[in-house]
């Protein structure tokens, strides 16, 4: 019974030491204990059962260790949701930078890009007509190597549907433009070639068929190629994507196979011929016409006149191809 008694007693003590570190409470019940072995071991009668003592000290301690402040637990509950939030917190922060730090070293690539091929990143406010536009800055914008049909002063078939289909993709959006040798042409408006996006390679062929605009319009059919020097940079691009498009008979190539209006893929005969016809209603009128630009000759002849009319004006004929004031 003493032997029992003893590893009884022990028993206690471990619980109650173990207990005594989660709450104070049983530390209480550490006292009961303690008191009953005192008097099983000194052989003392204060309480007559002293396994009894024991026995509510242990009861105690388990009590009172089951019973562990809440406020404790909850505490230490709410550290750990709290430091966890803070894990999480901490990594969605780092997330965001690495974010950022990508799209700031984009964009720094993209802008040496554009510095490299003499890029400007421009708004269009206003669509003109197909091959014309206006920046939010005011300027006029018209397209290097392409002419698509007239839609303003003048209606040439599948005009409009190209100035709808310019305005669709171009304004109000941002773009960038690139000069190939000249600057303005003698409308004062500037020359430019105008991309979608940034490419990595300027000549090469993919990225010029899916991010130029100038070449878009050739590919789908609402311009003709139309080369003009200095300005020849992506000319033979432009008539192999003209030639594509004719043969497919894409847009204004469904009206014929000389398109709509004029290019580089039109027999070189035929144009000579148009020329001719157009000169021949003022053919009869052998005193000189004189007219203060081309605005006030075209408002009599549209088409312009050729260097044997009586109209003709050398300062009217900028490109020197002995015909002045023609579209």
């Amino acid at each position: 019974m003493k032997g029992l008694s003893m590893i009884m007693a022990s028993v206690a003590i471990i619980i109650t030491l173990l207990m005594a570190m989660i709450t104070p409470v049983a530390w209480v019940g550490l006292l009961f204990v303690g008191f009953g072995l005192y008097q099983l071991s000194q052989k003392i009668t204060i309480f007559r059962k002293p396994s009894w003592l024991m026995t509510i000290g242990i009861l105690v301690v388990i009590t009172g260790g089951c019973a562990a402040p809440s406020d404790q637990v909850d505490k230490a509950a709410t550290e750990n949701v709290e430091k966890e939030a803070g894990q999480q917190s901490k990594a969605e922060e780092e997330k965001k930078l690495a974010k950022e730090k990508e799209k700031t070293e984009a964009e720094k690539e993209q802008q040496e890009l554009a510095d490299t091929f003499g890029m400007e990143e421009v708004l269009v406010s206003r669509v003109v007509d197909g091959d014309t536009v206006e920046l939010k800055d005011g300027r006029k914008v018209r397209f290097i190597g392409v002419n698509t049909p007239e839609s303003t002063t003048r209606t040439e078939e599948y005009g409009k549907e190209a100035s709808n289909y310019t305005t669709e993709k171009l304004e109000g959006k941002t773009v960038w433009l690139q000069k190939d040798v000249s600057e303005t042409d003698r409308y004062n408006r500037s020359l430019r070639l105008i991309w979608l996006e940034i490419p990595k390679d300027e000549m090469n062929e993919e990225e010029i068929r899916t991010k130029m605009f100038n070449a878009d319009l050739v590919l789908n059919g609402y311009a003709e190629p139309s080369t003009y020097n200095p300005d020849m940079k992506y000319s033979d691009y432009f008539v192999k994507f003209a030639r594509e498009a004719r043969e497919k008979e894409t847009g204004l190539w469904a009206y014929g196979e000389n398109g709509t209006t004029k290019g580089d893929l039109d027999p070189k005969e035929e144009n000579k011929t148009t020329r001719a016809a157009a000169a021949e209603e003022p053919a009869a009128a052998q005193e000189q016409e004189y007219y203060q630009n081309c605005t006030e000759l075209r408002k009599v002849y549209p088409n312009g006149v050729p260097s044997d009319h009586p109209a003709y004006a050398r300062k009217h004929d900028r490109d020197k191809d002995d015909w002045a004031c023609e579209r």
